[in-house]
C-alpha cells in the first residue's frame, strides 16, 4: 500500500514459517525411525470459541503435513472444572502424547489455574505452566509462549532493530503481553507494556520504534496513534462478520508504518511453526527419560503401548463419570 510514496513492508510469516517447518518434517522423520513411533500432539477445547477454532484447524494441518500425530480433545462449553482437570491428567499420563496445549480463552467459570495446576511442564509446549513462565522470567532454558514468541520471531528474523528500540506492548496476559515483554527485554529493547487502565495510549504509543498489539480488540490501533516508520507486529486474531481482521487497523497503520504484519498470515504460521519446534523438543525429551529408566527401544514400545492403553481406559472412565455426573445434574429438581 502507498501514499504519497510510502510503501508500507508486509512482514508475512508463511516464508518463515516454511523454513521452520522444513527443519521440523526432517527431524520428525529422523524421531520416527529411531524411535518407531510419531510424537502426538494434543489440543484441548473448551466450546466453539470462533478464532480459537481458526487457529486450531491451523494447526492440526500443520500437524499432518509434518508427520506428527494431531489429537483434539473437544469439551462442550458447558464443561465442568473437573472435567477439563481430569481430561489433562489422563493426557499427562498419556506415553503417546509428547505435548500438550488447552486453547485459550477458557469459558470464564474456569479459573487458568485448572489447566496449570496440573498440567505436566514437560508436556506444557505453550509454557503457560508457572515452571515455564518462571524459566522466561529469569532467562532459563523451557518452554516458551510460542504466540509471544513467534512475534519476536518476525521481528529477528526480518532484520528489524530491537536492541535499543523503544517498543511499546499492548496487553498484558500472560500468555502473550507479558511474556512479549519479556521476550523484547531480552532482545535489549527499552520496553513500555500498556493495557486498559494506561493513561493517553495513543501519546505512549506514539512514541515506540516498534509496536506489539495482543489485546483482543479489532481495530484498537490506528495510523494516527503511530510514529511514521514504527514497525508494527499484529498478533490480534478477531472474527468480525465473515472476516478475520487483527488488532491493528491496517488500512490506516500501513499509510504510516514501515513494516507491519497481516492479519491473517502474519504471527499465525510463525506460532504454529514453533509449536512444533516445541512438540518435537519435548518428544525427544520425553524418549530420552524413557530409554533411561527401561533400558532400549524393545522396552519402551512395548511399556508405551501398555501405557497408552491405560491411558486411554482412564480417558473411557473419566467419560463415564462426566456422563453419569451430568444424567445426575439433570435429574435433580
Amino acid at each position: 500500500m502507498t501514499r504519497r510514496g510510502h510503501e508500507v513492508r508486509w512482514l508475512a510469516g508463511a516464508p518463515i514459517a516454511a523454513e521452520l517447518k522444513a527443519s521440523v518434517k526432517t527431524d520428525v522423520a529422523a524421531f520416527r525411525r529411531r524411535h518407531g513411533y510419531a510424537p502426538t500432539l494434543a489440543v484441548v477445547l473448551v466450546g466453539r470459541d470462533a478464532p480459537s477454532a481458526v487457529y486450531l484447524r491451523q494447526i492440526l494441518r500443520t500437524c499432518r503435513s509434518l508427520g506428527i500425530s494431531g489429537r483434539l480433545v473437544e469439551m462442550p462449553g458447558r464443561a465442568s472444572a473437573a472435567r477439563l482437570r481430569n481430561a489433562i491428567v489422563a493426557l499427562n499420563e498419556d506415553p503417546l502424547v509428547a505435548g500438550v496445549i488447552v486453547q485459550m480463552p477458557l469459558p470464564r467459570r474456569i479459573p487458568l489455574t485448572t489447566v496449570t495446576d496440573v498440567l505436566d511442564p514437560a508436556k506444557d509446549i505453550d509454557g503457560i505452566h508457572p515452571l515455564n513462565a518462571g524459566r522466561l522470567v529469569v532467562g532459563y532454558e523451557g518452554f516458551l509462549p510460542t504466540t509471544a514468541q513467534a512475534a519476536v520471531e518476525i521481528l529477528r528474523r526480518s532484520g528489524i532493530q530491537i536492541a535499543g528500540s523503544r517498543a511499546v506492548v499492548v496487553g498484558r496476559s500472560n500468555i502473550v503481553g507479558k511474556p512479549a515483554a519479556l521476550l523484547l527485554l531480552r532482545e535489549k529493547a527499552t520496553v513500555t507494556v500498556c493495557h486498559r487502565q494506561t493513561r493517553d495510549l495513543a501519546g505512549t504509543v506514539r512514541a515506540a520504534d516498534i509496536v506489539v498489539v495482543a489485546a483482543g480488540r479489532p481495530g484498537l490501533i490506528t495510523g494516527s496513534m503511530l510514529k511514521r516508520g514504527a514497525v508494527v507486529v499484529d498478533v490480534g486474531i478477531n472474527v468480525v462478520g465473515d472476516k478475520i481482521v487483527g488488532d491493528v487497523d491496517a488500512a490506516s497503520a500501513a499509510e504510516v508504518c514501515s513494516a507491519l504484519t497481516p492479519v491473517p498470515g502474519g504471527v499465525g504460521p510463525v506460532t504454529n511453526a514453533l509449536l512444533m519446534t516445541h512438540l518435537l523438543r519435548a518428544a525427544t525429551a520425553q524418549a530420552r527419560r524413557e530409554a533411561g529408566r527401561e533400558g532400549g527401544a524393545p522396552r519402551r514400545a512395548a511399556s508405551r503401548r501398555e501405557g497408552g492403553a491405560r491411558a486411554a481406559a482412564a480417558g473411557e472412565a473419566v467419560r463415564a463419570a462426566d456422563e453419569t455426573a451430568g444424567t445426575m445434574a439433570a435429574s435433580r429438581p
